[in-house]
C-alpha cells in the first residue's frame, strides 16, 4: 500500500460577485488540511477564469486563455480526488463549474468526487443530484456522503465559523474518509491495469 498522501484538490465553483463560497471553501479546505493523509490544492475558479469558447465550435483561444486553462488542467490531472464546493442556483450548479469540467475529461476519469453544497433550504442538493450524472458521464465515482450547508448564511459566524463546529466536522471527516479510500483504492488499481474509458 502506498504511503504517499493523497492529492485532494478542492474545487471552488461559485464566481459570483459576493457570492458564499470561500465561507465554506475555506472552512472545508481547514479540515482537510488537519488530515496526515492529504495534501490540498485550493483552485477557486474565480482565480482562474476559464475561456468560454471551446475550440473547433467556432473560436480559437488567446494566449492568455490558453495559459489559462493549461495551468488548471495540470493541477486537475495531477490531483488524486476532487471536493467540489457549489452552491445551487435555480435548482442546479454554477455554469463557471460546468464550464471547468467541460473543458476537461481524462483528468478526471478513474477518480473520486466529493461535494461540499450549500444553499437555502434545499442545501445546494439538487446541485449535487446534476454534478452525479455529469460525473459520471467523465468516468469519475462519486462518493454518497456529502456535507451541505441548508440556510448556510444563518449557519457560520462572522469570523467563517460554523455554528455547528462538531457535526459539521464529523460530516466533513465522513467525506474526507470516502475520498481518501477511493483515492488510494483507485491509484492502487491503475498502476496494476491504466485505466481506459
Amino acid at each position: 500500500m502506498s504511503s504517499t498522501p493523497i492529492k485532494l484538490a478542492v474545487i471552488v465553483g461559485s464566481t459570483r460577485e459576493g457570492r458564499f463560497a470561500p465561507v465554506v471553501a475555506n472552512w472545508f479546505t481547514g479540515q482537510a488540511r488537519q488530515r496526515d493523509d492529504m495534501t490540498v490544492d485550493v483552485i477557486d475558479l474565480a482565480e482562474h477564469p476559464l475561456p468560454v469558447v471551446l475550440p473547433g465550435f467556432g473560436g480559437s483561444l488567446a494566449p492568455k486563455d490558453a495559459e489559462a486553462l493549461a495551468t488548471v488542467s495540470t493541477r486537475l490531472a495531477d490531483a488524486d480526488a476532487f471536493a467540489v464546493v457549489t452552491p445551487e442556483y435555480n435548482h442546479s450548479f454554477p455554469a463557471s463549474l460546468k464550464n471547468l469540467i467541460d473543458w476537461h475529461n481524462q483528468q478526471w476519469h478513474a477518480k473520486p468526487v466529493g461535494f461540499v453544497s450549500y444553499g437555502g433550504l434545499a442545501g445546494g442538493l439538487r446541485a449535487v443530484e446534476h454534478l452525479r450524472q455529469v460525473f459520471a458521464e467523465l468516468h469519475a465515482v462519486t462518493v454518497r456522503d456529502t456535507v451541505s450547508f441548508h440556510g448556510a448564511w444563518a449557519r457560520f459566524d462572522a469570523d467563517g465559523h460554523p455554528n455547528d463546529p462538531d457535526g459539521c466536522a464529523g460530516a466533513a471527516k465522513t467525506l474526507l474518509d470516502q475520498l481518501a479510500w477511493w483515492a488510494l483504492a483507485l491509484r492502487e488499481a491503475k498502476t496494476i491495469t491504466p485505466y481506459n474509458a
